[in-house]
């Protein structure tokens, strides 16, 4: 078969993995297909219920996305479709232009779809997957925690049968308390029976199937269809008993049907009122999914395309916004479940996708039956298994100012709303990144005796030479950090008057900015008129390149150096020098004086084991 041209593969990965399609690929892709859409079933209806939307766009968004996902996406493994952090946003960003079960609710949906994918396609064409990296780990998992949280909190008035509104933890908390004079015992028992059931099944049931007899692999996938069993018991005993006559509510009646052609809005008022959630949605969807899917394909050894990535979730964003669905992303369950059900490529979606399909065609005169109590239970079980609190102490001993990100994401997520929670934390997360880089670690670094490695002063027992100031610093120099380098340096200078040469070692260094670049000329000319030459260190080759193209080098009043041994070996050259041709330094050379205010963050004092790693 003729090698389709590479560009062309490139946006259709279906035309590589397309080509080696076989009957036992086949065979691995239906057998996760049928158990990935036991699975997705009473997820998509439940999700849908979460963003407030009717239980058939749950279906609906599960059908044409992932077929879309399958051409154009690279995973092998991603199962598409409506997932409860996204769906929560979407409560949260069209509950703010539209009322809650009218049509513009819908349309609004339809529409945050079709931005949101347009807006993945438009970074996938740019290869802008970077932009993703501005969600650091601790405000994803403050962010996730938080959202379950409240997932959780806004599905009990489904589980208690009251009424209950509000986006934020003090909202909804406060709304179930006031209408709880209102609590339905039927539903509760209902709600409280299915909860316990699905928590005791994804732990429980395997064991069991294992000890009759049943192949593990099979245990496990059975186990995972818990929340069909649930969903069926539960509307046959409505149907039976005529539970909806006593007050427990039911989702009703659901349109029989593949999905609709729909036609999102593009009214500039609600796209700019949208604009932001679509954002925020788009960013966090493909995290989610893109960090799913490196975790399955480096399992098998393959690989993803974050950027075409991009393209295939925004495909399949812009085809759920046109055929009756709201924003997807890949979700994490049914990804690991398609997964170790066996499937070998996208196509498993595909399948899917047409299991969804007759399943909307014939089962939804049931549906009609089963309590809202149900899909919230399997709403609370999905989501509470994202709950971390274990973060919390992770990033309190590793990092505090990552503690005070996570906890800012989680607060204001509860208290004021997932959008502001995620953009907080991003925020948060860039401030404490610029405050760090804006005052770099820097070190007085010396010889370790007998070696050509140099440290720092206040970790190990070092040579270091009067005359000579060698400085280290950790850290990229750029414009909010220039100042402070020139700062510290001129305060070093100023009190050692002996000095004849400074020399700024830059291992860490991988960019220097223009407004750093003017840093390093006012010190070079600074310490000219003080009778000081400035000296560079191991200058990485992009670095040195781009500071060839300014006249630094040529006003330089120093050197470049190779290595911190080489300078120190070329600077010391008019010292005394032992039997073996090296310089001499006496031990009164190495009690260099520092400023008490320089460098506290590096230890106590120096530490003697000469052959200690650490030196940050």
């Amino acid at each position: 078969m003729r090698k389709p041209p590479h560009l062309l593969q490139r946006y259709f990965p279906v035309l590589d993995w397309g080509r080696g399609y076989d009957g036992e690929t086949l065979t691995g892709d239906l057998v996760a297909a049928v158990i990935v859409t036991i699975m997705l079933i009473p997820q998509s209806l439940a999700y849908a219920l979460l963003a407030g939307l009717p239980p058939e766009m749950g279906l609906y968004a599960s059908i044409v996305p992932i077929v879309l996902y399958a051409l154009f996406g690279t995973s092998r493994a991603l199962a598409v479709g409506p997932v409860a952090v996204v769906s929560l946003m979407t409560a949260a960003a069209i509950g703010k232009v539209a009322e809650p079960g009218s049509s513009d609710y819908i349309i609004a949906a339809l529409t945050l779809a079709f931005m949101s994918g347009a807006l993945l396609v438009a970074m996938g064409l740019l290869r802008l997957g970077f932009v993703a990296n501005f969600l650091s780990h601790p405000v994803i998992a403050g962010f996730i925690t938080a959202s379950g949280i409240l997932i959780a909190a806004s599905q009990l008035k489904h589980l208690l049968g009251v009424s209950a509104h509000g986006h934020t933890l003090p909202e909804i908390l406060g709304s179930l308390i006031a209408d709880l004079s209102a609590l339905n015992w039927i539903t509760l028992v209902i709600g409280v029976a299915a909860t316990a059931f699905l928590f005791w099944v994804r732990g429980g049931l395997k064991p069991i199937l294992v000890r009759i007899g049943i192949a593990e692999r099979l245990a496990g996938h059975l186990a995972r269809t818990g929340p069909v069993f649930a969903v069926a018991v539960t509307a046959l005993a409505a149907w039976y008993w005529n539970l909806g006559e006593a007050g427990v509510k039911l989702v009703g009646d659901v349109p029989r049907g593949l999905p609709p052609l729909t036609q999102p809005s593009f009214s500039p008022d609600l796209w700019l009122a949208l604009a932001g959630p679509a954002v925020l949605i788009s960013i966090i969807g493909f995290v989610e999914s893109v960090s799913v899917a490196q975790t399955l394909a480096a399992k098998r050894r393959q690989r993803i395309d974050p950027d075409q990535e991009l393209i295939g979730l925004g495909m399949a964003n812009m085809g759920a916004g046109m055929t009756g669905g709201y924003p997807v992303t890949g979700g994490f369950a049914r990804s690991v479940v398609n997964f170790d059900a066996g499937a070998r490529t996208p196509a498993a979606g595909a399948f899917t996708a047409i299991g969804l399909a007759i399943a909307s065609l014939t089962i939804t005169p049931f549906i009609a039956f089963l309590p809202q109590a149900t899909l919230a239970a399997t709403i609370i079980v999905a989501v509470l298994s994202l709950v971390d609190f274990s973060i919390f102490r992770t990033a309190w001993v590793y990092s505090k100012a990552d503690f005070v990100a996570v906890a800012a994401t989680v607060l204001v997520t509860l208290v004021i709303g997932v959008e502001a929670g995620v953009t907080a934390g991003v925020l948060l997360s860039v401030l404490i990144h610029l405050y760090k880089t804006s005052k770099p670690h820097m070190a007085v670094i010396g010889q370790v005796p007998g070696t050509e490695h140099y440290r720092n002063v206040k970790r190990h027992e070092v040579i270091t030479d009067p005359h000579i100031l060698q400085l280290r610093v950790d850290e990229s120099l750029y414009f909010a950090n220039a100042r402070y380098l020139e700062d510290k340096l001129y305060a070093m200078v100023a009190d050692h008057p002996e000095l004849k040469h400074v020399v700024l070692a830059c291992p860490a260094v991988n960019a220097i900015d223009m407004s750093a670049l003017e840093s390093l000329e006012a010190i070079n000319e600074r310490l000219e008129a003080l009778g000081v030459k400035f000296h560079l260190t191991e200058v990485k080759g992009p670095v040195m390149d781009r500071l060839k193209r300014s006249h630094f080098l040529d006003d330089l009043t120093g050197e470049v150096f190779l290595s911190q041994h080489q300078a120190l070996c070329t600077l010391s050259s008019a010292r005394p020098v032992n039997g073996d041709g090296q310089p001499r330094y006496d031990k009164a050379d190495a009690e260099l004086d520092l400023p008490d205010a320089f460098d506290k963050r590096d230890g106590d004092g120096p530490v003697a084991q000469q052959d200690r790693a650490s030196d940050s």
